[in-house]
């Protein structure tokens, strides 16, 4: 059984004391919700997970790092946070505008109305904390660090969630008989793949292993992904709007339109090929040392 050691030197850290206020504002923002049971559809089953998950995988850092058994797991310990806490912050800042879009809409009052909104102030502020972090970790132009800790990195943590929100707008929407959306939904699927896929192998500690032409490869990866999502820009919004520019009446009877669904996967289309292209700025006149 490996020694451990209790670290307590670091409690005081700044990095520690915005961990400790994540667990904080997570743990408080679900606790809220499971109180007045104000959770019971999609919407708020994420908002419950994302609360959960952050909590749980938050304070699984913090005894890892306490205890220093973070040097001894077989991953990229580095890495790892640095994805992690980009992701949280993703989850709670489309968690927080869902949840209050959802649950405060119309306006409300008493008891149940007041653990909604304070659930969502402890969410925003759980965002902010996340998001700090981020800021705090960021590695700065020439310093020694990982990979997923710079912007390059943290961008590809960006594109992947951007693409995961893409899919859950998609189901609904014809797309089976049209050449041209079918090469969209590739375009989201191949990009989606490849960019979760290195930010895997870098959380393992493999890309080393790549160090030698990492910089051509990922300058060449995101040439071709700019490349394919300029087209997707062109072709998604003239399949889905040349019939139907303007919001349907239909929409304002239903949940789930699909005319919304294809909007917001327009805006979510400019919003990935506007990463990638920044994504493949930094690429080009960043070095990285990976370790």
């Amino acid at each position: 059984m490996p020694n451990l050691y209790m670290d307590y030197h670091s409690l005081g850290s700044p990095l520690r004391i915005l961990r400790f206020a994540q667990v904080f504002f997570s743990c408080t923002s679900f606790s809220l919700v499971a109180s007045v049971n104000m959770y019971g559809n999609i919407y708020g089953n994420w908002s419950m997970f994302t609360w959960c998950f952050c909590f749980a995988i938050t304070i699984i850092i913090i005894v890892l790092e306490i205890t220093g058994l973070c040097h001894r797991v077989a991953i990229s310990w580095e890495d790892f946070t640095s994805a992690f806490s980009m992701l949280a912050t993703l989850m709670l800042f489309t968690t927080s505008i869902m949840y209050p879009s959802i649950y405060l809409r119309g306006g409300c009052s008493g008891h149940s109305c007041a653990c909604r909104g304070a659930a969502t102030a402890t969410s925003i502020l759980c965002f902010f904390a996340y998001a700090a972090e981020v800021g705090l970790i960021r590695a700065k132009p020439g310093e020694v660090s990982g990979f997923l800790s710079t912007v390059p990195g943290l961008l590809k943590i960006l594109q992947s969630y951007v693409a995961c929100l893409i899919f859950s707008l998609i189901p609904g929407i014809p797309y089976g008989g049209l050449g041209g959306l079918q090469w969209c939904v590739a375009v989201f699927s191949i990009c989606f793949i490849i960019t979760t896929l290195i930010v895997f192998i870098t959380i393992g500690g493999l890309l080393v292993i790549l160090s030698t032409y990492l910089e051509k490869v990922l300058i060449g990866y995101n040439i071709l992904c700019v490349a394919m999502y300029i087209t997707v820009a062109i072709i998604w919004p003239y399949y889905n709007f040349k019939d139907n520019p303007n919001r349907p009446d239909s929409c304002q009877l239903i949940n789930g339109c699909i005319w919304e669904n294809s909007l917001g996967v327009t805006f979510l289309i400019y919003f990935n090929l506007v990463a990638y292209i920044v994504d493949l700025v930094y690429s080009s006149r960043m070095n990285f040392i990976t370790g």
